[in-house]
């Protein structure tokens, strides 16, 4: 196993870590919607912890070339000469990459990532990270050889949160003429 590396001043984007989750295809075979990812217990099969991170250029150089270190430092014979690019650039010019652990292995159940405020404080473990936050994640390297390539896998250990953004309620009306509002219930406004 490897030491830690922290990823620092990224944006959360479908940060599932506050339990394990797993991809559900949609039973409709005949509806647009393909599936949706949904909390499961840690020991079925597919489930995980992960997070999805946007980065600047800098930082994706920073962490491809740490893992590249990782990577040639476990290189078998049989492995590819060079580490692929696991990053997607984005249209914006920023890199996403994505940190994940199995909520099992065969040696048992994994540790949830420990999510934790600025000042360092654990938060509760059903706090639920939003999109768009700003965050540091704190991942081990895990080389592989499987699935049709070689790589280096981003295991998500810690999240730090640096600025949270507030949950959004979706309201899927539009205001209409008439009817029902609420009034103001502070008699001091």
């Amino acid at each position: 196993m490897t030491e830690m590396y922290i990823i620092e001043n990224v944006e959360a984007r479908y940060p599932k870590i506050d339990t394990t989750y797993v991809w559900k295809d949609n039973p409709d075979k005949n509806s647009e919607k393909k599936g949706r990812s949904e909390p499961c217990d840690p020991s079925e099969t597919g489930a995980e912890y992960s997070i999805q991170f946007r980065m600047d250029n800098a930082t994706a150089k920073k962490l491809f070339m740490a893992m590249s270190e990782i990577y040639q430092a476990n290189r078998q014979q049989k492995w590819a000469e060079k580490l692929a690019n696991p990053f997607v650039k984005d249209d914006d010019g920023t890199f996403i990459g994505k940190a994940a652990i199995k909520g099992k292995y065969k040696n048992g159940l994994t540790v949830p990532p420990m999510q934790l405020d600025s000042q360092g404080n654990k938060l509760a473990s059903d706090f639920q990270l939003t999109t768009g936050s700003t965050v540091n994640v704190a991942v081990q390297f895990n080389p592989y050889d499987g699935f049709g390539g070689q790589g280096v896998n981003l295991w998500v250990k810690a999240v730090q949160v640096i600025k949270l953004v507030p949950r959004k309620d979706h309201n899927p009306f539009g205001t209409v003429d008439g009817g029902f509002t609420i009034e103001d219930a502070n008699p001091f406004a």
